[in-house]
């Protein structure tokens, strides 16, 4: 072979066949599954997904079944977690309550996603009055207390999960709207963007064929970070009382369930608060991974 040829080949009955290089998606998957955070929180993300898709298999009990014989018995024997004042299985509860947590987390990231996108899109691509007003009302938004503000919101609505999936949302897209807006500028001047103008395209076609793409990595890493976010303060309103109501499996209204027994049966609140811990700490490592390896600055 001549010398200077950079690209691996294999000789086969005098032909030579050059392997092609990996696509930039298969090298992000590759470098992904070599990178310990990552890995983690998608070992986490798996287990609590299995959970909440088999809870019906494998939870021994119904989340709703009384047994007043049974209550306050200590973790061991039929109930790996014990149960609570009211004798339901406290392990059945909580495999349940990740089905709530995923719920609210996918919801959540969904709609502040869709509208911190749009209003980033638009205020960074269009600019002048538009980007002005936009970033007027994030601000306003960014600098309100965000947890104060849901319950504000929640309490005018009244107490419901559903209630607490929209106050969450209305109050935690500003930062993915500056993000995005930040980004669209940079993009929006690049010469293929140019381009696409000179040639007629309009305005929305280059925002979603030729600037949206072009930020997806933020926005994916962002959406990733935001998901403990919705589930702490879903778990905070719902403690309140603001949130899921009993007899719901939510793990805020058993840790809120728990206070009055913490002395006597202090697994009610023990696991749950687990269960917790270990969720959120999961999908902060899976976003934490996936901002390394999608990091253009980070690649090899």
């Amino acid at each position: 072979m001549a010398r200077g040829v950079t690209h691996s080949a294999s000789v086969s009955s005098g032909t030579v066949v050059a392997k092609r290089p990996a696509s930039p998606l298969m090298r992000d998957i590759a470098r992904a599954a070599r990178h310990p955070m990552f890995a983690a929180g998608f070992v986490v993300f798996a287990s609590v997904l299995v959970l909440a898709i088999f809870a019906d298999a494998i939870a021994p009990h119904s989340y709703r079944e009384i047994d007043l014989k049974r209550a306050l018995s200590p973790p061991g024997g039929e109930f790996i977690f014990g149960t609570d004042q009211y004798g339901r299985c406290l392990y059945s509860r909580v495999i349940y309550g990740t089905r709530i947590a995923l719920r609210v987390g996918l919801i959540v990231v969904t709609i502040q996603s869709a509208i911190g996108v749009s209003l980033g899109l638009i205020a960074g691509y269009f600019g002048g009055v538009l980007d002005r007003v936009i970033c007027f009302v994030t601000d306003v938004t960014w600098a309100l207390p965000p947890l104060v503000f849901a319950m504000a919101i929640v309490m005018a609505m009244g107490p419901s999960l559903d209630n607490v999936i929209i106050a969450i949302a209305v109050v935690s897209w500003a930062q993915m709207a500056r993000v995005v807006r930040s980004k669209t500028q940079s993009v929006k001047s690049l010469p293929f963007v140019e381009a696409a103008r000179a040639l007629g395209r309009s305005d929305a076609g280059i925002i979603l064929k030729h600037i949206l793409p072009n930020v997806l990595s933020p926005i994916i890493v962002l959406a990733t970070l935001s998901l403990p976010s919705a589930i702490l303060s879903t778990t905070a309103l719902s403690f309140l009382g603001l949130g899921s109501q009993p007899p719901a499996p939510d793990w805020g209204v058993m840790l809120n369930e728990g206070i009055n027994y913490i002395e006597i049966a202090p697994w009610i609140s023990i696991f749950p608060g687990i269960a917790i811990v270990w969720t959120v700490l999961g999908f902060n490592l899976l976003g934490v991974g996936l901002r390394d390896v999608l990091d253009p600055r980070l690649k090899t």
